[in-house]
This record gives C-alpha cells, structure tokens and sequence, in this order.
C-alpha cells in the first residue's frame, strides 16, 4: 500500500519537494510508528523515534542510491534510533502464541487479530494475560533476536529485507530468527505455559 506512490515521491522529494517529503512521512508513519512501539511497547518512545526516523530520511534521502531499497533503508534508520534508545530504557514487547508454536510458517505474519477468534469477554481477558506473559518473554531475548522477531512476525518483511535492513546475510536472519522462537518457546515452557495450556484458546 505505502509502496504504490513511493518511488515517484521520493524522485520529487530529492529534489526539494517538501511537499512531497511530507507525503512520504505520511504513507510510511504508521508503519514505523508501529514497529517502534512494538520494540519498546512505550508510546513516548516509539514518537521520539519516529520523529527521529523521518527527520533524518529527509536529511539524508539525496544520499540514497537506490530508491528500490527505500524500505529496507527507512527501517535502517528506525532500527538504529531504536538500538540508541535501547541503551537507556528497557521495553516490553507483544507477540501472538500462534507464532511460537507454529515457526514453520515463515510466510505468515502475526498481525490478523487474535482477539476476533474469541467469542466472549472471558476468553479475550484470558488471551491477554498469555499475551502479558509473552511480552515479559520476549524481553529475555537478545536484541538481535528480537528485532528479527518484530520485523519478520509484526511488520510482515521478507527475509531478504531483514537481512538489508541488519546488513547481514539471509542465513543469518534465518537462524537468529529460529533461535528467537526456540528461546521464546522455551521459556515458556519454563514458566509452566505451554501448548496444551492455552491449546483451547488457539
């Protein structure tokens, strides 16, 4: 969706658009907001992030040498706003069970709603409170392990973008992702909360 007028835009920004550089703000905020938020799970800190991000895109998008790597290079820029960050404050993450126990489907992003496959109040408080648990689950992660995790299960990129985006090779997304939910799963099941436990709610 954010990628149908990009390229044009980004043409024009390079140029000294501004209007155009605010259109480009505008189709890619939610984006990286959303990404940002999830990494700390804080909405001050995902705003000043985001801010950062999109600050330092107009400063910098005459620099960019290939506009086909626009994506890649904007979480680039969110990600290392977002390591800088980290340094300072911790944050809690959120992540669907789905995932965890199902790492094989690597092409299916997490984001459809959890919470439509519940048909009571009941079941929605009880999803949230596995949802608690996950997040502090997450958190024990390594930060490479975490950023694959968002990136790949939230925002739906494709191994190859993660790799762009870390500057490291697909193989290496590949296994730190597999590392991310193997941790993920085990944990889990060290705080007593595995598949048959919430078996009933998935």
């Amino acid at each position: 969706m954010a990628t149908m007028h990009t390229d044009d835009l980004i043409v024009r920004a390079r140029q000294g658009d501004q209007h155009a550089q605010g259109r480009l703000v505008q189709l890619w905020y939610k984006r990286i907001y959303n990404f940002n938020y999830k990494f700390f799970l804080d909405h001050d800190l995902a705003m000043e992030v985001s801010q950062k991000t999109f600050i330092s895109m107009c400063k910098n998008l005459a620099g960019l040498q290939d506009i086909a790597r626009f994506k890649s290079w904007l979480y680039k820029i969110a990600v290392n706003y977002c390591r800088e960050e980290a340094r300072r404050n911790k944050g809690n993450r959120s992540l669907s069970f789905d995932v965890v126990w199902n790492r094989d489907a690597e092409d299916s992003p997490v984001w459809e709603s959890t919470l439509q496959r519940f048909a009571n109040p009941e079941s929605q408080y009880r999803h949230t409170e596995l949802s608690d648990i996950l997040q502090q689950a997450l958190c024990e992660l390594s930060e490479e392990q975490r950023e694959v995790v968002i990136m790949k299960e939230y925002e739906g990129l494709k191994f190859r973008e993660i790799a762009e985006v870390l500057n490291i090779s697909e193989n290496t997304v590949k296994s730190r992702m597999y590392y991310g939910l193997d941790g993920l799963k085990k944990i889990l099941e060290r705080k007593k909360i595995t598949k048959d436990t919430i078996g009933y709610e998935l």
